[in-house]
């Protein structure tokens, strides 16, 4: 599989997707083929489109995705692909609607390791989990697959979750930091509710059990065969909380007007939109600012294909509107001064793609706050995440009813011509 972490690759990748975007995905999404490449007559993983890294880099976005699967498949032929897209934007929406989720991951996730490196038993059997050596051959495939590879088919994420928590019986926050560090698309909102919603946190009660039998059968496709998962835990009982997170209104920027753009900006590309081109502009920056913090995912170490796919997005990303906008480009490092940057350059206010919970926002506000207080941030929010964060309140089955109308106000129905998209 070719990870390149550019724009054009992710249209490359959209284009061999979609003719199974329709109802081949929706039979046979469920199986974890392997992470074979694209050569002709692999099949690989073609059953699904594994878009997750760029959708996670901003450098294509849901509703571009949307609107050229509809160019080729009908709403119902569709509709299994496009609900997977809508859980990724139902879950950031949802998190943005209770930050003390994301609050609470960080600071039980730091206990969890004050656990680990106060026991040596533990510390040993979590040792033995990130590196492969359980013994549970399934398990430790996808443990040597994900910091290879930085990708897990979702199916997979599932199955490993639940035997990190419920055979292993180890804190789900050490394997939600796992995943963070290691995956190309660690996405905050998307990879914590997650692994929440499989301890039984997220759906209070329902928790996912990983079965032999369900992964022998959805593995069988993998070019050495089905993967065994032996010693499986016979119950998942339901983690429990103390703390209950509580709903916060939202207070969401509306659409950018032209005349807020009039005068000389700088344009902030990061982590999570490190593309000019899905934030359709209506005026163009003087400065293009590059700000890539994937080391802000996990106090411990982050793996090398996650690190690489996001230092490389931002920036080509920052190349790409370089060149775009003709106007210099300038990456923020860590430590650096924002303030300065933009001062040096004689601007006063910056454009930022909109920073929703999660370690992006953690990484970058502490120099964005105060420049937000003193009106000198405007914030890009695309239609798409604020029409449907508001009905991101419960379950996703409310998100869910809401596709159909949600599509319809934004006019995403598959007759917009392709203007560079696969047709």
């Amino acid at each position: 599989m070719d990870w390149t972490p550019t724009r054009a690759r992710a249209l490359d990748r959209l284009a061999r997707f979609l003719p199974s975007a329709g109802i081949d995905y929706a039979e046979t999404r469920g199986f974890d083929d392997g992470p074979v490449g694209e050569a002709p007559g692999e099949r690989g993983r073609a059953n699904v489109s594994q878009l997750s890294p760029w959708l996670h880099a901003g450098l294509i976005c849901e509703a571009e995705v949307i609107e050229a699967v509809l160019r080729q498949h009908s709403p119902r032929e569709a509709a299994s692909f496009v609900s997977e897209i809508f859980w990724r934007v139902y879950f950031k929406g949802w998190l943005e609607q209770r930050p003390g989720v994301w609050d609470s991951f960080r600071s039980t996730r730091e206990a969890a390791f004050d656990k680990i490196d106060a026991n040596a038993g533990l510390r040993t059997a979590y040792e033995e989990a990130i590196e492969g050596r359980t013994g549970i051959s399934a398990f430790d495939t996808w443990a040597h697959e994900l910091v290879k590879h930085g990708y897990l088919h979702n199916h997979a994420r599932m199955w490993f979750a639940s035997i990190w928590i419920f055979t292993l019986k180890l804190d789900w926050e050490l394997g939600a930091d796992f995943f963070l560090r290691h995956l190309r698309d660690g996405d905050a909102a998307s990879n914590t509710l997650s692994w929440r919603w499989v301890a039984g946190l997220h759906t209070q009660g329902k928790t996912y059990a990983a079965r032999a039998d369900n992964i022998a059968r959805y593995t069988a496709n993998r070019p050495g065969g089905p993967l065994a998962a032996q010693d499986l835990a016979d119950e998942a009982e339901p983690l429990t909380e103390a703390r209950e997170h509580g709903r916060q209104p939202l207070d969401l920027p509306g659409p950018v007007a032209p005349e807020a753009l009039a005068e000389p900006y700088a344009l902030l590309l990061h982590d999570e939109a490190a593309s000019h081109v899905p934030l359709a502009l209506p005026a163009a920056p003087s400065l293009v600012i590059g700000a890539a913090r994937p080391e802000s995912r996990s106090p411990r170490g982050v793996g090398g294909p996650a690190a690489q796919f996001a230092r490389g997005a931002v920036a080509g990303g920052m190349e790409d509107a370089r060149r775009a906008f003709e106007c210099e480009g300038i990456s923020w490092e860590e430590g650096g001064d924002l303030g300065a940057i933009l001062a040096e350059a004689g601007m006063d206010r910056v454009a930022c793609p909109y920073l929703p919970a999660g370690w992006t926002r953690d990484a970058l506000m502490e120099q964005l706050g105060p420049l937000a207080r003193d009106e000198r941030v405007i914030w890009l929010l695309g239609d798409l995440a604020r029409a449907t964060w508001l009905h991101a309140r419960a379950g996703f089955f409310r998100v869910k009813k809401e596709i159909e109308p949600i599509l319809g106000e934004l006019g995403i129905t598959g007759a917009n011509p392709p203007e560079g998209l696969p047709g």
